[in-house]
């Protein structure tokens, strides 16, 4: 499994991908109920970003497949 710090990077960096390559996507993460989360003081460990960022990964990818240009 990476390292929180190796996923930290993996997420700001397709972050930065998805605000500079797609912002009409990137306002729509701001308001992800799954970034919420749901106790006071979260417990964030490899486990918790490694599943944030396939979710961005599947976010991007389905915006991807359904917004191609003709």
């Amino acid at each position: 499994m990476k390292t929180e710090q190796e996923l930290l990077t993996q997420i700001t960096q397709l972050t930065y991908n998805i605000e500079t390559n797609y912002p009409e996507l990137y306002t729509f993460l701001l308001e992800d109920p799954s970034t919420i989360p749901s106790m006071e003081h979260p417990d964030i460990n490899p486990t918790v970003l490694q599943d944030y960022l396939n979710t961005l990964k599947e976010t991007l990818k389905h915006h991807i497949e359904n917004h191609k240009t003709k």
